[in-house]
């Protein structure tokens, strides 16, 4: 893939299994994503039930786990997703003083 085709916004989700929880996390990040970043992101979605190896190269200690892999620095946000506001901080799509919980 050239680099000018690489999305700016690079995106990791690890779930375990598909679970309610797991699929509110895809499904919230999907919406996210289409509102927010429409054509400048890619997902990987990495299922620690069948890949449970792949926790340790980003360090996932809780599930579900949200990595911002680029731009960097590398950012993590825990939990389904449900709350756009701290999703948006958490990927530096908005200043933390204008989210308000």
């Amino acid at each position: 893939m050239s680099p000018d085709l690489v999305p700016p916004f690079q995106l990791r989700l690890y779930i375990a299994g598909h679970t309610e929880r797991s699929r509110a996390a895809v499904a919230n990040l999907q919406r996210i994503c289409q509102t927010h970043l429409a054509g400048q992101y890619s997902i990987e979605v990495i299922d620690l039930i069948e890949t449970p190896q792949r926790a340790a190269s980003d360090q996932i200690l809780a599930i579900p786990t949200l990595v911002r892999r680029l731009p960097k620095p590398i950012r993590k946000i825990i939990g389904d997703l449900s709350n756009e506001g701290r999703v948006l901080v958490g990927l530096n799509l908005m200043p933390e003083a204008a989210y308000s919980s």
